[in-house]
């Protein structure tokens, strides 16, 4: 049996196995003597919960399809929201803290999945891997840049199996978008628009207020993990925290790791450079120095400048939320869709366009008639029949280095530093404009900030690099 280092963890399959090789006194019966088709529960990965109401308890259901997992168990911060998955698996444990679950379920808990609020998925997916557990963490990766950079280094240093919750990632749609712009059916791509339905949940509105008595059904601070301590308020919970900077990352941040996620993954594109934005300024409430400007805003338009890997030439990138959209291509008929309800993905080449759909899906040129008057190409890269969940289940049963998965950190990290650099541009004029800060008029107009993505940095604009990494209130840390 191999000896376990101070410090390390060992997985309960290990154990029982090793135990086996020992003659101990646990041991595996061979699947074949238990019947066909039997699955002995050593074979089994045991999934552990945190964030088991809402997005929680989607994930789990979707991991619970495999005969290869057993969710063993459950923690949330308000029993009101986890009740449904707690009567789904009764068998499982239940937990408020994620930090005492894992600590007293640590040698049951093979793979923990992390669908909480923004604000606390670096903390609790940084615990997770610590101890040496697999982990699934909801979009986007973390709520800073900082926060993604950390856990695309602890994916590295921990070797455990890691993948993003943006399921387009492991979709055809994607996959046949590369083969067709590899196959050079629209030329260079040189610009491309993303752009969503969201927020449909309020933004741009002032701080909630008030005094209210917590739910007893609910830890409060637990909620508010590693942000400042703020009174209860029922406008947050249990969904619209997403449109609070405190909490959530607004449009941008909820959906673009679906979204984008062609654009990142198809293009040579690294880092932006810089990010600049444009952003709607209809909550004139808000225009005053006494506000506090907690809330994200109601409508942006945000401009991304990549340069291309191993080339002197660049891509610009746009987002677009809150109804607003490009400019519609003239190779589009008027009854035909524009992306779909939740968004899209406009690729522009020298040659031609391609349109997708939210997650990846659906790409088609423009104008569509070419589709079937152009030979597609071959399909050249693997797809993923399994799903982007069952893919994760597969790559940690599989182990570190021998399963594969669609957005690893490695790829998921950067990628969701990119995406919120935007961010840091809209925070950046929300400081910057006159009408909230009383400057006069020669200050109007947007501002282009430069990134240095190596030191996780903005060059000419130092106000807005404490966006870059937040500070964590006393009691909670973020240490590889």
């Amino acid at each position: 049996m191999t000896p376990v280092k101070k410090g390390s963890s060992i997985s309960r399959r290990s154990f029982l196995k090793n135990s086996a090789i020992l003659g101990g006194t646990f041991f595996i019966v061979p699947r074949h003597v238990l019947g066909k088709g039997f699955i002995a529960p050593s074979d089994k990965l045991n999934i552990a919960g945190i964030g088991a109401g809402g997005k929680g308890a989607n994930d789990l259901a979707e991991f619970a399809k495999s005969p290869y997992v057993n969710i063993v168990s459950l923690c949330d911060v308000d029993d009101r929201q986890a009740k449904g998955t707690v009567e789904k698996f009764p068998k499982a444990t239940y937990y408020r803290d994620f930090r005492e679950m894992l600590a007293k379920e640590k040698n049951n808990i093979d793979a923990v999945s992390i669908s909480t609020p923004d604000h606390t998925h670096a903390v609790a997916t940084l615990a997770a891997m610590q101890l040496g557990k697999h982990v699934y963490t909801q979009k986007p990766l973390t709520h800073d840049i900082y926060e993604a950079r950390i856990l695309t280094q602890a994916a590295k240093k921990y070797k455990v199996v890691t993948q993003m919750g943006n399921q387009g990632g492991s979709g055809d749609g994607v996959r046949k978008t590369k083969e067709m712009i590899d196959a050079g059916m629209i030329g260079q791509v040189n610009e491309a628009h993303a752009w969503t339905n969201r927020p449909v949940w309020p933004q741009g509105i002032p701080t909630p207020t008030g005094k209210f008595d917590v739910p007893k059904e609910l830890d409060w601070d637990l909620w508010l993990g590693p942000s400042k301590a703020i009174d209860y308020n029922p406008a947050y919970l249990p969904f619209n925290w997403r449109g609070w900077w405190a909490f959530g990352t607004g449009a941008l941040g909820d959906m673009a790791c679906h979204i984008m996620d062609p654009i990142y993954r198809i293009l040579p594109i690294d880092y932006p450079d810089s990010a600049e934005c444009s952003v709607a300024t209809v909550w004139k409430e808000m225009w005053n120095d006494s506000q506090n400007l907690d809330a994200c805003p109601p409508a942006s338009i945000i401009h991304l400048n990549y340069p291309v890997k191993n080339s002197n030439r660049n891509i610009q990138v746009s987002w677009h939320d809150g109804g607003l959209l490009p400019e519609r291509p003239h190779e589009l008929l008027p009854d035909e869709k524009f992306g779909n309800w939740d968004g899209g993905v406009l690729f522009i080449g020298t040659k031609g366009k391609i349109l997708v759909d939210c997650y990846g899906a659906n790409p088609r040129l423009l104008p569509t008639k070419l589709m079937t008057e152009k030979t597609m190409p071959k399909e050249t890269i693997k797809r993923v029949p399994e799903g982007h969940y069952l893919q994760w289940v597969n790559a940690c049963i599989a182990g570190y280095g021998k399963g594969v998965t669609s957005s690893p950190f490695e790829y998921a990290g950067p990628f969701t530093e990119s995406i919120l650099m935007g961010n840091l541009a809209i925070r950046s004029w929300l400081m910057k404009n006159p009408k909230l800060k009383g400057w006069d008029d020669k200050y109007l107009g947007r501002k282009r900030l430069l990134w240095d993505a190596k030191n996780m940095k903005v060059t000419n604009f130092d106000e807005a690099n404490q966006f870059v990494k937040r500070e964590y209130r006393d009691g909670w840390k973020l240490d590889l």
